[in-house]
């Protein structure tokens, strides 16, 4: 289902940027599993998964930081946290595939929306990942659950010298596919994503599904969905009025 909160001028975009955590894929368990598999490497009491899923989204780094403030045990310094970080990163990599999945509906939707020719020129528009996860593992997930071929990039949190929500990225990746801020959207599931695409002058859509869809309320997005399926929708002229 569709709430639209300000109309997004479909027809004229060129460039979907899509998050990954919480938008295309399910990692929260893969990614809880490893903080608390660090966090015990270095003395300290394992957290609840919800507060894990809590601190994800503003890279790997933040994510290491926050789980080491939230458990019990002495105050971490700043090079216990770079050993414990590269200790994380490194687990992480064994077990990005462990649990993690692409939701329901997503590769149908990425399809559907590979189909759709709306541009004046008869072109499609171009897709592309930005997220704060690390490049190389965010690119191996989307090629080992077959998102990769959708994209025309795929950029991580160290793949600029600035993470989301810095536009960095964004624009970047607007460079690449020759779009304007106007003619572009990101797809996320946190404030972190909205703040991106303001940041950058684009337009936003909410997934409530995502991990932390209730950081939306704070700073809403034009568009909310309520699952994958609605993202073909809220950007197919057509199919969007027909739901309005």
């Amino acid at each position: 289902m569709l709430h639209i909160l300000r109309p997004i001028p479909v027809a004229r975009l060129k460039l979907l940027v899509f998050d990954l955590d919480g938008t295309l894929i399910d990692s929260a368990q893969d990614l809880c599993n490893s903080v608390n598999a660090t966090l015990s490497r270095f003395g300290r009491e394992p957290l609840a998964d919800e507060r894990i899923a809590g601190f994800i989204g503003n890279g790997a780094m933040v994510l290491v930081r926050r789980s080491f403030a939230a458990a019990k045990g002495a105050v971490a310094d700043e090079e216990l946290l770079a050993q414990a970080y590269k200790y994380f990163l490194d687990y992480y990599r064994e077990h990005k595939l462990d649990y993690t999945y692409a939701y329901e509906g997503v590769l149908e939707a990425l399809a559907a929306l590979k189909q759709l020719h709306d541009l004046p020129d008869g072109a499609a528009r171009a897709m592309a990942v930005l997220t704060n996860k690390p490049v190389r593992p965010a690119r191996e997930i989307c090629a080992a659950l077959g998102l990769a071929p959708y994209f025309l990039n795929i950029y991580g949190g160290n793949s600029f010298a600035s993470k989301k929500p810095d536009p960095e990225g964004l624009r970047a990746l607007m460079s690449e596919a020759a779009a304007e801020p106007d003619e572009t959207v990101v797809i996320g599931d946190s404030k972190v994503d909205v703040e991106t695409a303001r940041n950058g002058g684009a337009w936003c859509i909410g997934c409530t599904f995502g991990l932390a869809p209730e950081s939306l309320s704070a700073n809403p997005p034009d568009v909310l969905v309520d699952s994958p399926a609605d993202w073909t929708a809220a950007l197919s002229p057509a199919r969007r009025e027909a739901n309005l």
